[in-house]
């Protein structure tokens, strides 16, 4: 396993601890991901989590190696659906966008803006198809028009060695 990862909100009260290496880092065009991201930075002050093209660039990472260890009762919860089993959480001290939870899932998504300079690259955009109209994506990494293969592998690979768990994150509500 890889060394620690810290993830922070901008004004530093809110704080995630990561033990090892991401499942992946990809950048999402799904409706889900740009309406929420639209919602977000349309409150004043808000950070960007969505980029010019329609993109939010996440990083994976297993729920049992994600702890919170400051400001967890300063994260708030966001559903596009109150039904829904994808939550996003926001650090309400500087309305900065944390991670996305898939509360059915083994995974923390955590928005890359929140992580240090050294996460490698992005590897594959998913959900291209539903970008914004007349966007045209380089050809610098593969561009799926869903969820490719291969990252619905790394995801049941990362499972596989949590041995079938859904675990909650430490500190997290």
């Amino acid at each position: 396993m890889e060394g620690h990862t810290s993830a922070s909100c901008r004004c530093g009260k809110v704080e995630l601890e990561i033990v090892g290496a991401p499942i992946l880092r990809g950048i999402c065009y799904c409706a889900s991901c740009q309406e929420a991201g639209r919602r977000h930075q349309a409150k004043l002050g808000a950070d960007v989590a969505l980029a010019e093209d329609g993109g939010t660039d996440y990083v994976l990472y297993r729920k049992d190696r994600v702890r919170c260890v400051r400001g967890g009762e300063l994260l708030e919860e966001r559903r596009l659906d109150p039904k829904s089993p994808t939550r996003r959480l926001y650090a309400r001290c500087c309305d900065t966008a944390m991670f996305l939870d898939f509360t059915k899932g083994h995974w923390l998504t955590v928005y890359r803006g929140r992580l240090p300079g050294t996460i490698p690259p992005a590897t594959m955009r998913v959900m291209t198809a539903a970008r914004p109209q007349g966007v045209a994506l380089p050809d610098d990494m593969v561009n799926h028009p869903g969820i490719s293969g291969k990252f619905m592998l790394k995801l049941l690979g990362a499972w596989a060695a949590m041995g079938f768990r859904r675990p909650a994150v430490e500190g997290v509500p």
